[in-house]
């Protein structure tokens, strides 16, 4: 089992998906989360309640990471209640689609508000507070494989998750004198309440078929490699995009 005993990780957009499953596993290895939501509050408190019960330590703590100024007060606050900050993980964002001749302007600029302009402001909201401790730390950014191959239909996505992994791999660079390892996990297409549309307007048993260990991928196998890359275990790892697809690459 992977040991985060000792380590506070704020996870952003931790209340649902595959932030709420990186949150129960990360809690399950010691460390404490700051779950943070925008709009669903019981949410947040469900994750932080089961987390409770099983002994753990959490808190729910709401911020607009898109907003200015939000990320950076939710941050503090956490910080504030639970101590130094060792961790963060960027889950927050949004899975739209529009074909390129009735995408509008509003539509495209939603999308890199949300996950891209959200991203830079909590990572560097973060990087204060990893810096101020003086113990290096982990961050974890949720990009996608369509951010590393192309999407028909879903192309401002796409192109978010590419920008992601392009200022990962920045901040992996400018982080690095003060031992704070940047790194992305892109996942494929995740049983999650923010893809269910697409997968039943898509076809399920299509989407299946592009998997070669034959299932669409869960909430909790993208939480592993989350913790791993949070451990001190992934102590040498920084400025890579770690694919969890199922093998779904290998078929193109």
């Amino acid at each position: 089992m992977i040991n985060l005993t000792g380590k506070h990780i704020f996870i952003a957009g931790g209340s649902r998906g595959i932030g709420a499953a990186s949150a129960l596993l990360a809690a399950k290895a010691g460390a404490v989360i700051s779950v943070n939501y925008v709009r669903n509050q019981a949410a947040a408190e469900q994750v932080v309640a089961e987390i409770q019960r099983a002994g753990g330590k959490a808190g729910a703590f709401q911020a607009d990471i898109s907003v200015e100024g939000e990320a950076e007060r939710a941050l503090d606050e956490a910080v504030e209640r639970f101590g130094s900050l060792t961790g963060l993980v960027v889950s927050s964002g949004i899975f739209e689609g529009e074909p390129l001749e009735v995408m509008n302007a509003a539509f495209w600029d939603k999308t890199m508000a949300i996950n891209v302009r959200g991203t830079f402001l909590t990572v560097q909201a973060a990087a204060k507070h990893l810096r101020n401790a003086k113990q290096g730390g982990s961050i974890v950014i949720y990009a996608s494989t369509a951010g590393q191959r192309g999407s028909a239909v879903y192309s401002a996505y796409a192109t978010s998750k590419a920008a992601q992994m392009m200022f990962m791999r920045s901040m992996a660079l400018e982080l690095a004198p003060d031992k704070i390892r940047v790194n992305c996990i892109a996942p494929a297409w995740t049983e999650t309440d923010m893809v269910t549309d697409s997968i039943a307007s898509i076809g399920r048993e299509e989407i299946v078929r592009g998997f070669p260990l034959g299932r669409i991928g869960l909430p909790e196998d993208v939480a592993g490699p989350t913790c791993f890359l949070l451990s001190d275990l992934a102590g040498f790892v920084t400025g890579i995009t770690l694919t969890v697809d199922g093998g779904m690459d290998m078929r193109g």
